[in-house]
């Protein structure tokens, strides 16, 4: 009866911690998808962030550009204004001249002439000069109208282009403030998913402790019974005593050979497949072999812990690639390539972060402490300094 005791209280521990990884497992998986949406969506606005700061750019440049068109109309525009009031005073004095002197001075230009050929240059002079005196007065005019509103049209453009300013400057407050709250976001999602971690290693371990309480308890249960059983047999018969127990040995020894025959077989399903090939697929399909290991920074162990720049140093070593410890030496490796044109195996550079590029717009890399070894269906979900072809 003791014995079904414990039986039954064992096979419940191994239940319950059993049940422990897959309910965190989920909670898992769901807030590091909800963290791989957030860092989606901080790369676009990002992206956006960008987009209106090179449209600030040119537009601070259109700026000065108008202004100093603007400035160049005004001084054309008190050019043409000079010389409109220059022709009009003098203007002004032929014709005050031709007043005071009278219709005299006139009879007599024109009846001085020598011939009747004369007389009409004489007379055709005077015409002219009026007419030319109107034309350029005219002329004058209509010029400085026209610059005029030449220096209206470029004000007004200059104006616009102010609005249009003051629009992006609140369009980059507005993108900075919702990528700090989603980069907030990101941090808070890190915590939660190294919160639940911990506490699913805190269960694990809890589970485990219980289970080998209960483990070591059932051996004392197990021998009580026994000695019992011996001293009954040792009433009825020394003989049968003997022989049980020599039964009772041969048991326990077979017992321990299952036991060592299991713990071996859990230890060769641990082992990793060495690299195949020497292309960037074998070193996508090598990488891949080591997600869920854990991240620890200046760590070198792809199994029990490591950083993103040791894990891309490793896993490239693998394939007989060398490469620096630290991500930003990493970044100066290889031939850089754009981003159009990545291959899987190429490596993926950020400021403070590398990767590896899964071939299909995705990334797998030592993550962070929380989060450890994965892969994203993203790579660009943060700003990508560059991308390096080191095999």
């Amino acid at each position: 009866m003791k014995n079904r005791i414990v039986q039954a209280l064992l096979t419940a521990l191994l239940i319950s911690s059993m049940i422990v990884s897959p309910v965190f497992a989920t909670t898992l998986e769901d807030m590091q998808k909800n963290k791989d949406q957030a860092e989606t969506e901080a790369g676009s606005l990002q992206e956006q962030l960008t987009q209106t700061l090179d449209k600030i750019d040119t537009l601070e440049a259109d700026l000065d550009k108008k202004q100093e068109e603007v400035e160049k109309a005004g001084d054309d525009l008190e050019e043409a204004a000079a010389k409109q009031t220059e022709q009009y005073e003098s203007m002004k004095l032929r014709i005050k001249y031709m007043y005071e002197e009278g219709n005299s001075s006139l009879l007599e230009t024109l009846f001085s002439s020598t011939s009747f050929t004369d007389l009409l240059n004489k007379a055709e002079y005077v015409a002219e000069v009026h007419s030319y005196d109107r034309d350029k007065l005219s002329e004058y005019e209509a010029t400085t109208k026209q610059v005029e509103t030449m220096k209206n049209d470029l004000q007004d453009e200059y104006e616009q282009m102010q609005t249009m300013q003051t629009e992006l400057e609140g369009e980059k407050a507005s993108l900075t403030a919702t990528l700090e709250d989603k980069q907030s976001e990101i941090a808070q999602l890190d915590q939660s998913i190294q919160d639940a971690i911990a506490a699913r290693q805190e269960a694990e371990r809890k589970a485990q402790e219980e289970a080998a309480q209960a483990a070591a308890a059932a051996p004392n249960t197990q021998t009580n019974t026994t000695q019992n059983n011996t001293q009954q047999s040792n009433n009825n018969s020394n003989s049968n005593s003997n022989s049980g127990n020599s039964n009772s040995n041969s048991n326990n020894n077979s017992g321990n050979s299952g036991n060592n025959s299991s713990n071996n077989s859990s230890s060769n399903n641990s082992s990793y497949v060495p690299p195949q090939g020497r292309d960037g697929a074998a070193v996508v399909a090598y990488a891949r072999q080591f997600i869920g290991n854990p991240y620890v920074y200046g760590g070198n162990s792809l199994t029990n812990g490591i950083d993103c720049s040791g894990f891309t140093q490793q896993i490239y070593a693998a394939f007989g690639v060398s490469l620096p410890r630290v991500d930003s030496e990493q970044a100066l490796c290889g031939v850089e390539i754009p981003l159009s044109q990545a291959k899987a195996g190429d490596l993926l550079c950020y400021y403070g972060h590398v990767g590896i590029y899964n071939g299909s717009g995705g990334i797998i890399h030592a993550s962070s402490p929380g989060v450890g070894i994965v892969e994203f269906s993203n790579c660009q979900y943060r700003t990508l300094r560059c991308v390096r072809r080191v095999l």
